[in-house]
């Protein structure tokens, strides 16, 4: 029996290091809880990776695709700062397929120097090892 506990031990280590991993529904699913509460700092603090993209549309007039985590978050900072106003928001459940996910976002928001507005996009987020590893914008 002593022969079998190795073999049961070292099983075990790597179901553990599997089970650490989240899968893409599961990186979905946390990424709607945060979202559904406007937590969009702890998404990108729990759930990108540090090498991550943000693709926007091309030629898009505003905000600009960016690469690596810290460079999201500034791309966000910057987008708060253009904020004149929140008026309200919603994020809808996400769709799973493979190894990635999307969602329908929006907001009405006065911008600065631009008046009231309703921006509504679709989000399409890609899931590597447990980690979003890039989103991509389509507005």
């Amino acid at each position: 029996m002593a022969t079998f506990l190795p073999l049961f031990t070292q099983k075990t280590i790597c179901m553990s290091t599997i089970d650490a991993v989240m899968t893409t529904t599961e990186v979905a699913n946390r990424f709607n809880e945060l979202a559904q509460s406007g937590q969009w700092s702890q998404i990108q603090d729990e759930l990108f990776a540090d090498n991550a993209k943000s693709v926007e549309p091309a030629n898009s007039p505003g905000m600009q695709s960016v690469e690596g985590i810290d460079a999201i978050r500034e791309k966000g900072r910057q987008f708060g700062e253009m904020v004149e106003e929140m008026h309200g928001g919603f994020s809808n459940e996400p769709v799973v397929a493979g190894n990635h996910f999307a969602v329908a976002m929006g907001m009405d928001v006065t911008m600065k120097g631009q008046g009231r507005m309703q921006m509504d996009e679709i989000a399409v987020y890609e899931v590597q090892d447990g980690k979003i590893v890039k989103e991509q914008f389509f507005y």
